[in-house]
């Protein structure tokens, strides 16, 4: 490991504990939930009791993970290492995430929803470092933040990986952090993956040294795009997905019915309408397709092969049965195709690689429907493999198919290491957790959720209690699935139940106001009027061309639109945004659709956007020819800032064609990213795309 550094610096602290917090509507009633709560502890001992020597916690977490992705899952992708675990620990058949990366990492670190946390902040909240860390534990991370600040300003004494959401695997990017301090990635020989058990192997080797329990959180940014494997790994794997999605897709369902995963009588979701038979795909696209694949298949090989290393490090210290292993993935595998195609591809090196494919997106998530960002299953659902032979006392081998949460996590390892979580917090304003130790099941016992588990990414969203499950697909109107019969959300039962769905809907709003403390816009009333399921980033398979023109070229239409920058801002075009500089008064951009052909309204606007502020936005549009902007008809929204991608889809409810569109994002000076930006008819149908061309106003 030429490019591993053997110094270290001292390990950090953390606040003084206090008692555990545990809760869904304590703040309302808190007499109720706290007797309930009190009952079920006393007839249920911590199973740190049963283990004076409190174990070793070693969490990992992957990185757009499909659900049938691993071996133990349905896979085909050789997972030998997961396997093993697997079969001698228990896996989850429910086991949820939030359906995003930064939102499921704040979950996995604070036991609460993201928004209730305070988001990439964590101003609301406790980590599992700062809870171990108090209670004597030596606290390492490597891989994957993602959040505000670093590692080491929430309770990691150690840290290596990278600040960023995404980063090329073999050259890495500026936000390489060692313990604090900036690290420059090696010119060769580094590949993420293998780099993050590295330096986790370096970091248990100084705990080692100081004779303390450990705790080890080991994010892999694997198999997250950008799409690199290793050139061994990807000759293991390539001309081995030419049969297609389908047939894959099939055979993973089949197997994990004889695994137990799902019931024998699971009737896999259909495929969907933007996602062609293989055999009808063009040659040139099947060959470009069974690549991705294989780069994919090829980057989880690879993480098994890693976690095999690591735990074999384990054994030969003597630690593997003493240590609390969990295995888990921040969502579903991941349908946002952000690259041209292009043939002549070598994703074994750092200068190219592949997107995401929604195909095999919906594949890799058997037998689910949709991906991450969604809220179905194929968005939430994920692989969970638990471990720890010293103290698990259900059969090895064993499926649980209890429905569990990444928020369940700390106040798991709270409880098996006998760590309480602090109520106070110098600087922060801290949040009850809403999670619940998963103890009861991994001693058999039985397990009682006391609220039902919440779910939401910008706008889709979704409620699980018992058996029951709402979802409302970025807004649209609810659905109501019955999952005890019907898991792959195939039967809409909304009409059937309007009470129990009209229950269930006010759940969710009271829980993102009461628990998640969400901002207005974010439980804003679902439309009425279903529309087709649609992202403008799923792989459009009707446009694409071998010759690879760029992402945004692929979605111009050839009618001579484009857009204008206003006074006061600087517009630049590139392959994947449009890149907005504000340096005064009153800026803004402006379509001009007078000189097209389009039908009469209601239309929507949608688009893609990220800025640091804050603030209102505002949307001017025209019905008719003579009027100029900004006079004519005004619509206001929120931007949420924070540096965070949102998604917009602004309704233009007039039946009157409109003339001319400006979008205000700044009063004055800042800056801003747009991606996706269309205006649809109010079926969903993409009437025009930017851009086409752009003028800069002088």
């Amino acid at each position: 490991m030429s490019y591993a550094s053997l110094l270290m610096s001292t390990a950090g602290s953390a606040p003084s504990p206090a008692r555990v917090k545990i809760a869904y509507i304590t703040e309302r009633f808190p007499i109720l939930v706290w007797v309930l709560l009190l009952s079920w502890a006393a007839s249920d001992q911590v199973v740190a009791e049963d283990n004076p020597q409190r174990p070793n916690v070693l969490i990992m977490m992957v990185d757009d993970l499909g659900f049938s992705d691993l071996g133990c899952y349905g896979s085909e992708i050789e997972t030998p290492n997961l396997d093993r675990l697997a079969a001698e620990g228990v896996r989850f058949s429910q086991f949820y995430n939030t359906a995003k990366c930064h939102s499921s990492r704040v979950s996995l670190l604070t036991g609460q929803y993201c928004l209730a946390a305070g988001d990439t902040s964590l101003s609301h909240g406790l980590t599992s470092a700062e809870v171990l860390s108090a209670n004597g534990y030596y606290t390492a991370m490597t891989g994957k933040w993602h959040l505000k600040q670093q590692p080491t300003d929430f309770g990691f004494s150690r840290y290596f990986g990278h600040l960023s959401g995404a980063c090329n695997y073999f050259t890495g990017d500026q936000s390489f952090r060692l313990n604090g301090n900036p690290w420059q990635v090696p010119a060769d020989g580094f590949y993420t993956t293998v780099a993050n058990v590295d330096y986790a192997i370096n970091f248990l080797n100084e705990a080692r040294s100081q004779n303390q329990p450990w705790y080890l959180y080991v994010a892999f940014n694997a198999p997250h795009a950008p799409l690199h494997a290793l050139p061994e790994d990807y000759a293991k794997y390539q001309g081995k997905y030419t049969e297609g999605w389908d047939k894959v897709r099939d055979a993973r369902v089949a197997k994990q019915k004889s695994l137990g995963i799902i019931p024998q009588q699971t009737s896999a979701s259909l495929r969907p309408e933007h996602i062609p038979k293989w055999e009808d795909l063009q040659p040139w696209r099947r060959s470009y397709e069974s690549k991705r694949m294989s780069t994919l298949a090829a980057m989880i090989d690879r993480v098994d092969r890693e976690v095999g290393r690591l735990i074999d490090d384990l054994k030969s210290n003597g630690e593997l049965d003493r240590t609390f292993v969990l295995f888990v993935s921040d969502n579903g595998a991941c349908p946002y195709d952000r690259k041209a195609p292009n043939l002549n591809t070598n994703p074994t090196n750092g200068d190219e690689s592949f997107g995401d494919s929604t195909g095999w997106a919906w594949a890799r998530n058997s037998p689910f429907r949709y991906y991450k960002q969604n809220q179905f299953e194929g968005g939430i659902a994920s692989p969970a493999i638990a471990h720890w032979p010293a103290g698990i006392q259900v059969p090895a081998g064993t499926i649980i198919n209890e429905p569990s949460h990444l928020i369940d996590v700390l106040p798991t390892i709270a409880e098996l290491t006998g760590s309480p979580i602090a109520d106070t917090h110098p600087d922060r304003d801290l949040r009850p957790i809403s999670g619940q130790s998963l103890t009861p099941l991994l001693r058999g016992n039985s397990f009682k959720r006391i609220a039902p588990l919440h779910f939401l990414f910008s706008t889709d969203r979704g409620l699980r209690e018992k058996q029951w499950k709402i979802v409302s697909f970025r807004q649209q109107p609810w659905e109501l699935y019955d999952l005890s019969k019907d898991r792959t959300e195939q039967n809409n039962l909304a009409q059937v139940h309007p009470e129990l769905t009209q229950s269930m809907a006010a759940k969710w709003t009271d829980m993102t106001k009461n628990l998640l403390h969400g901002p207005s816009r974010s439980y804003a009333e679902v439309q009425n009027t279903p529309l087709t399921h649609h992202h403008p980033e799923w792989t459009r398979f009707e446009r694409d061309s071998p010759d690879g023109p760029s992402i945004n070229t692929r979605r111009k239409v050839s009618n001579g639109s484009g857009i204008r920058a206003r006074k006061n801002t600087k517009i630049t075009l590139n392959n994947e945004f449009i890149e907005l500089q504000f340096s005064g008064d009153d800026p803004g951009i402006a379509m001009d659709l007078r000189s097209v052909s389009i039908p009469k309204g209601p239309y929507q606007v949608r688009f893609r956007v990220r800025q640091t502020d804050s603030t209102k936005g505002e949307l001017f549009f025209t019905t008719d020819r003579q009027t100029t902007l900004p006079k004519g008809h005004r619509l206001s929204f929120d931007l949420e800032g924070d540096d965070q991608w949102q998604n917009l889809n602004l309704p233009i409810k007039t039946e009157q064609t409109i003339y001319q569109i400006r979008i205000d994002l700044c009063d004055n000076t800042g800056s801003a990213l747009i991606d996706h930006l269309e205006l649809t008819d109010n079926q969903g149908k993409t009437l025009l795309s930017w851009p086409n061309h752009a003028t800069q106003r002088q």
